[in-house]
């Protein structure tokens, strides 16, 4: 079975940095991907998918990244469901992302199109593959946000 993800877009907000009980490191955040078509209207939308990431990468990500910063993101698909407080069975789809790649120049964003892999020891090192398919993405300019 394949379950992978390749998402392009812009954090909505800064992302999240929490730490779980045995002091392993979660970012959650959101990420708005524009579509590939325009809707009747000539506008483009975008989806705003919910994702996390963990370990070091989570944190190299927190302190590379903030509001608007335009990532490229792997990882995989995940569900899962809890009960809320009023005891609804409440579903949750979301990436889990395993590692990011920053797009933006480093003028514009205070980095350098890095590409950051989690590594199987839990620490995340640039990639400096010339060949990745993020290296090549066209520059979206502000106008381009849909927020």
């Amino acid at each position: 079975m394949i379950n992978r993800t390749v998402l392009v877009g812009r954090l909505t907000n800064d992302p999240e940095l929490k730490y779980t009980g045995s002091d392993v490191a979660v970012a959650t955040f959101i990420l708005a991907v524009n579509r590939q078509f325009t809707n009747s209207q000539g506008e483009r939308e975008a989806d705003f998918i919910r994702c996390q990431m963990w370990r070091k990468a989570a944190e190299n990500f927190c302190n590379f990244t903030h509001k608007g910063s335009l990532v490229g993101i792997d990882g995989r698909i995940q569900t899962r469901s809890y009960d809320n407080q009023q005891g609804t069975r409440i579903f949750v789809t979301e990436v889990v992302a395993e590692n990011f790649s920053l797009l933006e120049s480093k003028n514009s964003n205070q980095n350098n199109g890095q590409n950051y892999q989690n590594q199987p020891n839990g620490q995340s090192s640039p990639s400096s593959n010339p060949n990745d398919q993020f290296n090549s993405m066209p520059e979206i300019k502000d106008d381009d946000l849909p927020f």
